[in-house]
């Protein structure tokens, strides 16, 4: 198999300090094995990473940009989704 023929993957990276997974970049690999090694190799010289996601580029299903208006336009006239309809009782400090 010749690295022409190599799939794309997109590589995800959870810090030390954080909580979720963030992408870091791309790389191509025979599989996914190949993948995660070459992601550690790459994306986490620094020992920065705690796990390390790979994802095949054409599994990932995305939104059009310039459909971003009529897209995301519905969630405005739905109030419940905003926390100002919410009383919130005394006494919760975190919310």
């Amino acid at each position: 198999m010749s690295t022409k023929e190599w799939p794309l993957w997109e590589v995800f990276i959870r810090s030390k300090q954080g909580l979720s997974h963030k992408h870091v970049g791309s790389l191509r690999a025979a599989d996914s094995e190949m993948a995660i090694e070459n992601a550690r190799d790459v994306y986490t010289r620094r020992l920065e990473g705690v796990s390390i996601w790979v994802v095949e580029s054409k599994l990932i299903a995305a939104s059009d940009p310039k459909d971003s208006d009529a897209f995301f336009e519905p969630a405005e006239d739905k109030i419940y989704r905003h926390p100002t309809f919410y009383d919130v009782p005394d006494g919760i400090s975190h919310m």
